[in-house]
């Protein structure tokens, strides 16, 4: 049961639970991919192979282990590797990688975000807390958040605790008296419960909760946890 007169500060998921994160990064690939036919194309046929992509992805990760939370390091390096393999300038990997970022950035967000995110940032400090490289600043949202604290930044993604109480500390306030709100049962929900915060699950396509741990409350969309939140105090941030 959520303790709504506990709650000080609220924590933020950002992908898939303000906008569905497939669908921008389907968007980064087309657009590399467009840029690539030009401007490397031996690369593009390379790294147009999902199967090929992703054997250079995992060759990344285990010769680059301290990427392993920098999403955007990771890309950066399989898109070099793919150049190289392909016999073409590898120092065209930022250029491209910036490409894949601008349009992975054109998210289209939920039609209850916007409405969420200034109904709770009127209330409380919101800090966006992610895994992902999402650029908060490029979509157009920086104004709801008094901080962002990321995976890739912090060199520790969720669930670990650490990344949860540095987002309470960023909010200056004790992760007891913080909510954390996010689509993902292990990564937010687990996570968070084990850093000490109230926990809301963000469960937008109707999934089973299979985890002996329990979110302090269920909410299918955001317009229904405001609606939730509405009860506590304007003046609790």
């Amino acid at each position: 049961m959520l303790n709504l007169k506990k709650i000080k500060a609220i924590t933020l998921d950002l992908d898939d639970t303000l906008w569905p994160v497939w669908s921008a990064i389907e968007r980064g690939e087309k657009a590399l991919n467009t840029w690539m036919v030009q401007h490397a194309p031996m690369t593009a046929a390379l790294y147009g192979n999902p199967m090929v992509r992703d054997d250079i992805r995992r060759h990344v990760l285990l010769t680059r282990p301290e990427l392993h939370h920098n999403l955007s390091a990771v890309r950066r390096e399989a898109i070099r590797v793919a150049l190289y393999r392909a016999n073409e300038n590898p120092l065209l990997a930022e250029q491209a990688f910036d490409v894949f970022f601008e349009a992975r950035n054109q998210v289209v967000l939920y039609d209850d975000a916007l409405l969420a995110l200034a109904f709770l940032s009127a209330r409380f400090p919101v800090v966006a807390l992610s895994n992902g490289n999402a650029d908060i600043q490029r979509i157009g949202i920086k104004k709801y958040f008094v901080a962002n604290i990321s995976a890739h930044a912090f060199g520790v993604g969720k669930p670990d605790p650490k990344i949860f109480h540095a987002a309470a500390g960023a909010a200056g306030i004790s992760p007891e008296d913080v909510l954390h709100i996010g689509d993902d049962t292990d990564l937010d929900v687990l996570g968070a419960l084990n850093a000490g915060m109230q926990t809301v699950w963000l469960n937008r396509t109707d999934k089973l909760w299979t985890h002996d741990q329990s979110p302090h409350l269920t909410v299918s969309n955001l317009t229904e946890l405001c609606d939730c939140l509405g009860a506590v105090n304007t003046t609790a941030a």
